[in-house]
């Protein structure tokens, strides 16, 4: 299912850039995957959020009806211009299998949890091509400062087939690269074997990527709020979030910010790709980014927001690191892992992501900037139903008061 959702993903993105002409019907398709949902969806328009509320209780049931609702709806996003991810699609798709498969064995109710586990492992490492980061993230996102070892082995087991799987259907996904870094610059460094100078850039820079997170979580909660005190007639709200999609493309004067942005649509675009690259972003290119985002999932639009919260950081790590100095593949690498940390809660998964996607020689410096950014988030993220665990940090809940008391 993933490798046929990655298939049919990148085709729908590239016929739109041959026809652009269809961002202009964006509105009419937010109003069909309204109605979609409404006449055919039911719970299933709660989407993650209902996976990982059916884990947290005894149920554990999750409809079949949401892995094809899930898959089509996010193709007809991305086919007009919304600017989402894919995880969402993935996750979803995983829970729905996952689910038919409880009720195929009859399985008991810990048992359905670890098996609808298994199913957000599946299909987030099968998207990503990465296993590991997939089984950890399935873990993890349910509850915050806690893990349930109990369900690992099943969800690696699951994680890595489906990568095999995908790959055997000659799938391919992104590659990035982080380039050599220069010798140390100081004699302690050097005595040490440790980079301390960019180590404090790192810390720095984790700071605005847990503060972008924080605007990215915020400013959706905000939209959606917004949206539904505004509105009397819910099937607006996607119409005129497809308005404003149109309207900042006008704005803005090209499409970089429309759906994955992993793909140029011409020369010189500002990708995924491109940020790892000296000028290969612009100054405010992770805000863009951001508000298109916000505007597209906070008015109903569907796919996720993982690849581009990696868009977010990854084109603020290359801004970041022409105002310290730093080296900018790098900085892209930790902005792509760190936001995505904050915004979901899962510093530990986007880690283990980060030596998965670029190699574990800069672990630490992907731990410093996954954990720093996770604390500086604030206490929100992009799945609503995460429990809290009791021991959440003190530092934590500081700021969360503190950013809370801002707003």
């Amino acid at each position: 299912m993933v490798a046929f959702f990655l298939w049919a993903l990148q085709r729908s993105i590239h016929f739109r850039f041959e026809h652009p002409w269809l961002l202009f019907l964006l509105p009419l398709a937010g109003l069909a995957i309204y109605f979609i949902y409404q006449w055919i969806g039911k719970s299933a328009e709660k989407g993650n959020s209902l996976i990982l509320e059916q884990i947290q209780e005894d149920g554990g049931v999750v409809p079949a009806r949401m892995a094809p609702l899930i898959l089509i709806t996010t193709l007809m996003t991305h086919v007009f211009g919304g600017s989402a991810g894919r995880e969402g699609t993935a996750v979803q798709m995983g829970g729905s299998i996952a689910s038919m498969f409880n009720g195929l064995f009859k399985l008991k109710a810990e048992d359905r949890k670890v098996m609808l586990i298994a199913g957000i492992a599946a299909g987030f490492g099968a998207v990503f091509g990465t296993p590991l980061t997939g089984a950890v993230f399935a873990l993890e996102v349910l509850t915050k400062g806690r893990i349930r070892y109990n369900a690992f082995l099943p969800g690696l087991f699951a994680a890595l087939l489906a990568d095999a799987t995908v790959d055997a259907w000659t799938v391919s996904h992104q590659h990035y690269r982080i380039d050599e870094l220069p010798l140390y610059a100081d004699e302690f460094s050097r005595m040490l074997h440790f980079d301390f100078p960019l180590a404090l850039k790192v810390m720095l820079a984790a700071v605005a990527f847990g503060l972008a997170s924080y605007l990215f979580t915020r400013l959706i909660n905000e939209i959606k709020g917004l949206s539904n005190r505004v509105f009397k007639h819910k099937w607006m709200i996607p119409v005129v979030g497809g308005l404003v999609i149109i309207a900042l493309t006008q704005f803005v004067g090209k499409p970089d910010y429309l759906s994955l942005g992993v793909d140029p649509e011409y020369p010189g675009a500002v990708t995924l790709q491109s940020a790892f690259h000296l000028g290969g972003s612009d100054s405010w290119s992770w805000l863009w980014k951001t508000v298109y985002t916000a505007v597209t999932v906070g008015t109903g639009f569907k796919g996720g927001e993982v690849t581009p919260l990696f868009y977010i950081g990854a084109t603020l790590g290359n801004t970041l690191s022409g105002m310290m100095n730093a080296p900018v593949s790098l900085f892209a690498a930790l902005g792509f892992i760190a936001v995505f940390a904050g915004a979901t809660n899962t510093p530990l998964a986007c880690t283990i992501m980060g030596a998965e996607l670029f190699g574990a020689e800069h672990l630490v410096f992907f731990a410093l900037a996954c954990f720093i950014a996770y604390l500086c988030s604030g206490y929100i993220g992009i799945y609503g139903p995460q429990a809290s665990a009791k021991g959440s940090t003190y530092l934590r809940r500081k700021l969360s008061r503190y950013f809370t008391s801002q707003n």
